[in-house]
């Protein structure tokens, strides 16, 4: 008989004050009047546009990362709010066009940096 120990029963559950902080947690992210900082990601059908807005917002979080900068300092770069900047981080597709994005990304990468690549099964956008 394989039985397990102790500690590695528990291992994955939650005792009760985790549960219901969780379950309140879920229900204020499931709430569709929700304004806080969720990250969207892609449907498992995405269109193309949705794929090439989420890329561009992803190389522009990864250039705020990558060099370190807050996001204050990337909106000023932009040109932007800082609600508007932290949308783009949070991939907020719905707020944005994808030749809106295009010109955020032109005022922080340079033009040798931004390429459209078109292959057989859908669009990339790399900023």
């Amino acid at each position: 008989m394989n039985k397990k120990p102790e500690s590695a029963k528990n291992n994955n559950k939650f005792n009760a004050q985790e549960e219901l902080e969780f379950e309140k947690h879920l229900q204020k992210l499931e709430d569709p009047n929700y304004e806080g900082e969720t990250n969207f990601v892609l449907s498992k059908n995405a269109s193309a546009l949705e794929k090439s807005k989420y890329e561009v917002c992803q190389k522009i979080l990864g250039y705020k990362q990558d060099n370190h900068l807050t996001t204050e300092q990337v909106a000023k770069k932009m040109q932007l709010s800082v609600p508007e900047t932290k949308e783009i981080f949070l991939a907020h597709l719905d707020k944005f066009t994808l030749d809106r994005l295009m010109v955020y990304a032109s005022q922080i990468f340079s033009p040798s940096q931004i390429k459209l690549t078109i292959g057989r099964k859908g669009s990339f956008v790399y900023a």
